[in-house]
């Protein structure tokens, strides 16, 4: 059981049944991501707690003049990722733990539950699904889920079945429709399309695809938020300085999605680990990639800091990407590099700017 908490507001992780906080309203799915369609998905169990706000506390006065029994909204997911379970192949992913609970508390969600997706699970007909998970171990009074949501034993049950099953012990289920984008703001819809502002259906995987191309903007619009990467700043080959560019390492999670290899135009913030608060904003560039100019045999995450000075090993940064501006190369020297960079910076500065 973890408790990540900021401004005195947590999320409760778990990660099987026991010191689960019952009874719960719960919203179902994979939520990586949390992008704007798990967003609206979420939303229906946010303030469940009868005449009670998700901030307020379940022992406040004003709860007990309710006379209700105080329900906590939920998330619940599968670890590890359902397809990685199939596969047998680690996947990656857009929202790590620790970053989904970020996401999560700021929507208001008071528990994760990390469902352990295995070979008993998966087993477990529709039935068996509702009566042994959502009844007996999260004591359900209401669930939410996206239209396309499947379940049971090789995802025989659908969206509807559960509403099916679930009223046979008086819970009632929300169906969300499928979200898309428009190109001005997310709307509902069943239709689905491959470019991300003529009325993309909003999914994981379309984001992932957006990533892949470098398509950040799209990408930072299907998720209502800007794509970040957040890592422990470690000692590199401390190349860069010896160009006039800085550089501070990242370390990222083994499991976090990386977008196309290249150059971005960023905005980055200091985490406070006491607080999880992301600290002042500084504007720079980063460059995901093998550095091939100076023979990289490892990928990495590399961010330069416009006018700044000072020691950042040790500190975690989030990194927001902004703009793509150019794929990785190969340069014929370390000054053509250094022009480059210089380049690269010029157009960030621009963008971040506008």
């Amino acid at each position: 059981m973890l408790n990540l908490s900021k401004n005195g507001c947590s999320v409760r992780v778990a990660f099987s049944s026991e010191g689960l906080l019952t009874p719960t309203a719960v919203a179902l799915g994979k939520f990586d991501g949390v992008h704007l369609g798990h967003q609206r998905v979420i939303q229906p169990v946010l303030h469940a707690g009868g005449h009670l706000s998700v901030a307020s506390s379940p022992h406040s006065k004003e709860n007990q003049l309710t006379n209700q029994e105080y329900t906590y909204s939920t998330v619940v997911t599968f670890d590890p990722h359902p397809q990685e379970f199939f596969t047998g192949q680690p996947r990656t992913l857009l929202t790590p733990l620790d970053e989904k609970v970020q996401q999560l508390r700021s929507l208001g969600v008071e528990q994760l539950v990390l469902l352990p997706f295995d070979k008993e699970l998966s087993a477990l007909t529709p039935e068996e699904f509702v009566e042994k998970i959502l009844v007996q171990q999260l004591r359900c009074q209401r669930i939410s889920i996206g239209q396309d949501f499947c379940f049971g034993e090789k995802r025989s049950g659908t969206a509807q079945d559960l509403q099916l099953l679930a009223a046979k012990h008086n819970i009632p289920v929300t169906i969300v429709p499928l979200q898309t984008y428009t190109g001005d703001s997310p709307t509902q819809s069943s239709c689905v399309s491959t470019t991300p502002t003529q009325d993309a259906r909003i999914s994981t995987s379309l984001i992932r695809q957006t990533l892949e191309q470098g398509d950040i903007e799209n990408a930072n619009l299907l998720l209502g938020r800007l794509y970040s990467l957040i890592g422990d700043v470690v000692q590199g080959q401390q190349l860069g300085r010896t160009i006039g560019f800085p550089t501070a390492n990242l370390q990222l999670p083994k499991e976090k999605f990386l977008p196309r290899q290249g150059v971005y135009a960023v905005r980055v913030f200091t985490l406070d680990e006491t607080s999880d608060t992301a600290l002042g904003e500084n504007l720079g560039v980063m460059n995901i990639g093998n550095r091939p100019t100076v023979n990289g045999t490892y990928s990495s995450a590399e961010v330069h800091l416009f006018d700044w000075s000072g020691d950042l090993y040790g500190k975690k940064l989030v990194v927001q990407l902004v703009k793509f501006l150019r794929p990785e190369q190969k340069f014929p020297s370390l000054e053509a590099l250094k022009t480059q960079i210089q380049l690269d910076c010029v157009v960030a500065r621009e963008v971040l700017s506008a």
